[in-house]
């Protein structure tokens, strides 16, 4: 117990975790503002591997890494706007229109990739992000700059949400779109507008993977973050707040598995298979899942196609 113990409070330990939350924290961002005015977006996974690629590829071609995190964004804001046609233009089914987008995004990542590289068996690297070292803050000065950013839009789309009229008005049309429409707004423009803009958040999850953790694209890297992420903002009941704790508990057990691996049965004093710390932080988010989502309210209008004038 005094290995368990020493590797808990461990800086290296913290760094992880933090890092491991950072896309996690991106992705749940996105998914709360869709899921806010009503509409599901199954579409993360996807999402996520195209921003992860493209945010990629516009550094490898030479763009600077916030003109690839910017890439990274618009691609997410197109497959967010593709989606936000089919469900809410449209009123298609938000899951089968979600599954459609990630395997879209995912077979365009993949073609892309194999036309801009057919005949390199290693992914090309770039110069990823740099450690934030001259904060004088300990485990956040190993971090890179998209940490801290998505630190700081916790609070900024909690604010968004609770105190200002356009989140008052993204809540409504998730909440009652036809007391949205009664009050005068466009239930159809919000809801697209949010599924744009949490589109986007998600394309950056995506790119902080190959522009951050690591500098290199490859496939099934984003390995179901996505659905992690979906399932975390249930966890949270919507909110902001409640989001960043779900993603630093989830990066807790995934980060402690991984030390777990490496330091053997010596910490547990348990021989154990391998497969049993990969499941670790499933188990656990299913556990936390199971005992928050009986609390938790639902938007009322979520899942729910709705045409201006009906009531």
């Amino acid at each position: 117990m005094n290995e368990l113990w020493d590797l808990l409070t461990a800086t290296p330990f913290w760094v992880s975790v933090l890092r491991i939350a950072t896309p996690l924290i991106l992705g749940t961002l996105g998914v709360l503002l869709c899921e806010r005015a009503g509409v599901l977006n199954l579409g993360i996974e996807g999402i996520m591997v195209a921003g992860a690629f493209t945010g990629w590829l516009a550094v490898y071609l030479g763009l600077p890494l916030w003109g690839g995190v910017a890439v990274a964004a618009f691609t997410g804001a197109l497959l967010g706007l593709l989606h936000g046609v089919l469900t809410v233009t449209l009123a298609l089914s938000q899951h089968v229109a979600g599954l459609g987008i990630t395997l879209l995004a995912t077979a365009l990542a993949s073609f892309a990739y194999r036309v801009s590289f057919p005949k390199v068996d290693t992914p090309p690297t770039i110069t990823a992000f740099e450690p934030m070292s001259w904060l004088p803050v300990p485990v956040l000065n190993a971090q890179t700059p998209l940490t801290l950013l998505a630190l700081l839009l916790v609070p900024a789309i909690a604010w968004l949400l609770m105190r200002t009229p356009l989140g008052l008005a993204i809540r409504t049309v998730g909440e009652n779109p036809a007391a949205a429409e009664g009050q005068g707004l466009n239930v159809a423009r919000l809801r697209i507008g949010a599924v744009v803009a949490g589109s986007a958040l998600m394309g950056v999850a995506g790119c902080f993977l190959t522009l951050a953790a690591f500098n290199a694209f490859f496939f099934n890297m984003v390995n179901g973050r996505g659905w992690v992420c979906v399932a975390l903002v249930v966890f949270a009941s919507w909110r902001p707040g409640k989001a960043l704790f779900g993603a630093l508990l989830f990066a807790f057990f995934d980060a402690l598995q991984l030390r777990l691996q490496q330091a053997g049965s010596g910490v547990l004093g348990l021989e154990l298979p391998y497969q049993v710390y990969l499941m670790l932080p499933y188990a656990m988010a299913i556990v936390a899942l199971v005992l928050m989502a009986r609390r938790a309210q639902v938007p009322q209008a979520l899942m729910k196609p709705y045409r201006a004038g009906e009531r």
